[in-house]
């Protein structure tokens, strides 16, 4: 990858991990039970996707506009591996060192959506309690759950990312 596309895929990538960022706080700061909320979590997805794809879209231009498979592929992956990256550091700032108890509530938030939504699909009560005392159990916080649900993130996004790069990459009419 050339350095004028890296150097684009990093700033799309702090972009990506600002906005992230301030999703994060807004929600901390507003109304933690956001983080809970089905749209929200979409929202943030949609953002990161858009970014993305203007990560690709600058690389394009910066390479006249033929870029190879590759190339889309890299500029995706740097920037959202940037973008996740941040996020996840100043999430565990927050929650697993700033405000634990803002984490214990957004656990208990969870639980209380997950509960109604179990219920909405006539789940039975044995299987709600049996999630509800594995969710009690789990620290999202810790380092650990937070490293593999940040390489989790970006395995599901570079997935997405070779589906976007196959549709964005362009190759010489000339060749």
């Amino acid at each position: 990858m050339e350095k004028s596309i890296k150097s684009s895929a990093i700033n799309y990538g702090l972009y990506l991990g600002v906005a992230m960022v301030l999703f994060t706080v807004i929600a901390y700061a507003v109304d933690l039970s956001l983080l809970t909320k089905f749209w929200y979590g979409a929202l943030i997805w949609i953002v990161i996707i858009v970014i993305g794809v203007l990560s690709i879209s600058s690389s394009r231009k910066i390479l006249n506009g033929i870029i190879s498979f590759k190339e889309c592929l890299g500029s995706w992956v740097l920037t959202i591996s940037i973008g996740i990256v941040i996020s996840t550091v100043v999430t565990f700032l927050i929650f697993g060192v700033i405000d634990p108890e803002a984490a214990e509530s957004l656990k208990q938030l969870t639980i209380d959506s997950t509960i109604s939504t179990l219920e909405g699909f006539n789940v039975p009560a044995e299987a709600i309690a049996e999630s509800v005392e594995n969710m009690e159990q789990q620290n999202n916080y810790s380092i650990g759950n937070m490293l593999l649900g940040t390489l989790i993130y970006i395995v599901i996004f570079t997935i997405i990312g070779l589906i976007v790069s196959a549709v964005m990459k362009r190759s010489n009419p000339d060749a």
